[in-house]
């Protein structure tokens, strides 16, 4: 029996994907383990391996394909040495409408004067048609049920679907007229350049879209100085340098973000329908700007790793994720996200939960203002720090505690080290 290669989960939330590349053809012998196509999710571009040995007799869903349900038939594979009709038939199909003048040997189907018949309809009330011909059919919309099929027992075919549409085009340029209607956008006759979104973007609206239609978000904002911090960040840079590891300011937060977590449990929590999820573990998501959009890949435990693990860790994940290379188990989970604008100038800022996350730290850059030091004026370097908490699982007032606990992590960094 030939067996179906379908489009899978390769992560837990994906529901459908894009089949970006093919790396095999038809006829390929391929093997267990063998890389047969990249597949596009909405966090990443992943390789898909072959299960099973045989050889790709169909594929089904051609390269570039968007919107590709889980669990649709790509793809189909059988043994070297199997004979099996359901596997054969379009290679006849293929042949008959390639060399529509030979008549095929006694063992396969006449093609050689295809006589069109009725199309047959199965005990289900479906008609019967090859794969690669109601794929054509739903893609230039042509309905299956007026066609004739030539194919064996009157099945419709390719050659039947594109002689159909050949002689009806009014009726295929009027099937995509409902997609131009859907998202309509009034034309101020303003000239623009459209580009298509791919499945991070999509992705990343939706679930945005989802987090402000459904999360109660609550802002609270602290300002922290960051003298302490900078100069311990010096110091561990200098000692840290025969190692090849350089700190940023944005791993020391990572650090400083995870421990508040650790003092502050109710806010290490997550909202889930009838259920509060209380973690007992910080893994920190950091947003990373990639070409395909935003990602967040995770830093583990980091409430229990050292900062130079931290940084180390964060440079491979952010390249990685620049690459489009991160894996499933590498940018899903975490119990709270960690977003730096700074670097821009951004001085303050509200981010939009990542659920089903409970909070996000938003950090703004550091900078020198008029600071009150022991009672005193002076000048200091201070950054501004908004955390957004759902109000479902966080109060206030925990809320509170932790931004006066990461507050006091970065005032006083000593505690990061520790």
């Amino acid at each position: 029996m030939p067996i179906e290669i379908k489009m899978p989960a390769l992560s837990p939330t994906m529901e459908e994907g894009t089949l970006a590349k093919w790396l095999i053809k038809v006829g390929d012998t391929v093997s267990s383990g063998d890389i047969m196509a990249e597949i596009e999710t909405d966090k990443a571009t992943m390789e898909f391996e072959a299960v099973d040995e045989g050889v790709i007799a169909d594929i089904a869903v051609p390269a570039g394909t968007e919107g590709v349900k889980v669990g649709t038939v790509i793809a189909t594979l059988t043994c070297e040495d199997e004979e099996d009709s359901a596997v054969t038939m379009p290679k006849a199909e293929v042949k008959a409408t390639a060399e529509p003048a030979k008549s095929a040997e006694p063992s396969t189907v006449s093609v050689s004067t295809p006589q069109p018949t009725a199309a047959p309809v199965s005990k289900s009330g479906r008609v019967v048609a090859s794969p690669l011909a109601k794929r054509i059919a739903a893609q230039r919309g042509v309905d299956l049920g007026e066609i004739r099929g030539s194919g064996p027992s009157g099945r419709i075919v390719k050659s039947d679907v594109e002689g159909a549409q050949d002689s009806t085009p009014s009726e295929t340029q009027r099937a995509p007229a409902p997609q131009a209607a859907v998202d309509a956008v009034p034309d101020f006759s303003i000239p623009y350049e459209a580009e298509k979104l791919n499945n991070v973007r999509k992705t990343i609206a939706r679930r945005l879209t989802e987090a402000k239609q459904t999360i109660p978000h609550i802002y609270l904002t602290v300002d922290a100085r960051l003298d302490g911090l900078l100069r311990l960040r010096g110091e561990l840079n200098k000692a840290l340098e025969p190692d090849g590891v350089k700190l940023s300011v944005n791993d020391l937060l990572i650090k400083a973000l995870a421990k508040a977590l650790i003092r502050v449990p109710k806010c290490n929590v997550s909202f889930a329908a009838d259920e509060l999820r209380k973690f007992t573990r910080a893994d920190i998501s950091v947003a990373v700007a990639a070409p395909s959009g935003l990602i967040t890949p995770i830093v583990v435990d980091a409430a229990t790793k050292g900062v130079a693990q931290i940084s180390t860790e964060m440079k491979a994940l952010a390249d990685k994720a620049r690459e489009g290379k991160l894996q499933p188990h590498e940018y899903q989970g975490g119990t709270a996200s960690l977003s730096n604008l700074g670097m821009f100038g951004i001085k303050q800022f509200e981010a939009v939960i990542n659920p089903p996350q409970g909070m996000i730290m938003a950090i703004g850059a550091g900078e020198q203002r008029p600071y009150v030091v022991d009672g005193a004026l002076a000048i200091a370097t201070v950054m501004s720090a908004t955390g957004s908490f759902d109000h479902r699982a966080i109060d206030g007032a925990d809320g509170a505690q932790l931004m006066q606990a990461f507050k006091d992590l970065v005032e006083n960094p000593l505690g990061l080290v520790a």
